[in-house]
């Protein structure tokens, strides 16, 4: 059955097409944006269902589609090696695949020619794309502190082809990653995530080992991260003298990580990767902001979410869309003056 018409925001022409059989989709940025491009696979799963869908990723994040239940095949762009050769090898096999539709939320170069030389009829994605002239269908991507989501904007690129309802993030962790960390479950514990890529985006060394200290002493605590965070979270773990506190960084895969979380009385995170693992497996969230604001659109989505950012208001704040390697005032009020209580609130197990 042949879609509805749309018009194309650029074009006044209806844009027809058919049923899509075969449907690449194009996320190639960081984690946290790979989770909340999901509920465009899980809307074009939905209306789609015969569809096979494809996945292009960065190569290192597969493991997030470890046995996911409807992607096809993971296609990975290897950058770090051989970048362009290896964007050429995707371009020619991309095109050989014929996809009929062609879904990219990446706004860069490379990924907008990858769409435009796929051969598919059907081609969305977000204007500041430069090949986005090239597509059949553009959609403008702006962000403003107007609160409007990340996973909202993504789902307007396939509105047209399915529906207008709110799709959230969703990964699928198996049998098998809940068997590796049910060892861990057996007393009420509480995940923290200390790290972020971005200084400015994660709360301070000195403040998470507050947090710990004044946590009781039989709460059992787990500190996640990846294998480059472990120096980090051992620092924590060290300084806190907290007896049942564990650091688990570098030992838990992302899905194993996503189902721990799940089970966990709270969570505590900055505004990075591991928040959107909790929002795509509806674990307890509380998400803290520093320099980033949540207005921005990429906060917490999971049923019990709060957000924890300072009550000062700062002029400085938000410095930017992204975090930065340093304040850029010198004095980082935004993550200082964030008072423990406000993540002991969450608990309550404040004072």
């Amino acid at each position: 059955m042949p879609y509805a018409s749309t018009i194309c925001p650029y074009d006044k022409q209806p844009l027809q097409v058919n049923q899509p059989k075969k449907i690449l989709l194009i996320q190639t940025a960081s984690i946290g944006d790979v989770i909340l491009f999901t509920p465009v696979l899980e809307k074009l799963h939905t209306h789609f269902p015969e569809a096979t869908l494809h996945l292009l990723i960065k190569a290192g994040y597969e493991s997030l589609f470890e046995e996911h239940p409807f992607i096809s095949r993971i296609w990975l762009w290897h950058k770090q090696r051989n970048k362009y050769g290896n964007l050429l090898r995707l371009l020619i096999n991309i095109r050989k695949e014929k996809f009929d539709m062609v879904v990219n939320a990446q706004r860069f170069a490379s990924t907008g020619l990858i769409t435009v030389l796929s051969g598919a009829k059907i081609r969305t994605g977000f204007d500041k794309n430069p090949f986005s002239f090239l597509y059949s269908r553009r959609i403008k991507h702006e962000i403003q502190k107007d609160g409007q989501h990340e996973v909202d904007r993504n789902l307007a690129l396939i509105t047209p082809f399915t529906d207008s309802t709110r799709q959230l993030p969703k990964l699928y962790p198996t049998t098998t990653h809940y068997e590796q960390v049910k060892a861990y479950k057996t007393n009420p514990f509480i995940c923290i995530a200390p790290a972020s890529l971005w200084f400015t985006k994660q709360f301070p060394e000195e403040k998470w080992i507050q947090f710990i200290q004044r946590l009781p002493a039989g709460l059992q605590v787990y500190i996640l991260g990846s294998e480059s965070e472990y120096d980090l979270c051992e620092r924590i773990r060290m300084v806190s003298h907290h007896q049942p506190t564990i650091n688990l960084a570098g030992r838990l895969s992302l899905l194993e990580s996503a189902a721990l979380m799940q089970d966990a009385i709270m969570n505590f995170v900055n505004d990075s990767a591991p928040m959107h693992l909790c929002s795509a497996v509806n674990a307890p969230t509380t998400a803290i902001f520093c320099s980033t604001i949540p207005e921005f659109g990429f906060g917490p989505l999971a049923g019990d979410s709060a957000i924890v950012q300072t009550h000062e208001k700062l002029s400085c704040r938000p410095c930017g869309l992204h975090g930065h390697q340093k304040c850029p005032e010198g004095h980082f009020k935004c993550a200082l003056n964030i008072e423990i209580k406000q993540l002991l609130d969450r608990i309550n197990l404040h004072d």
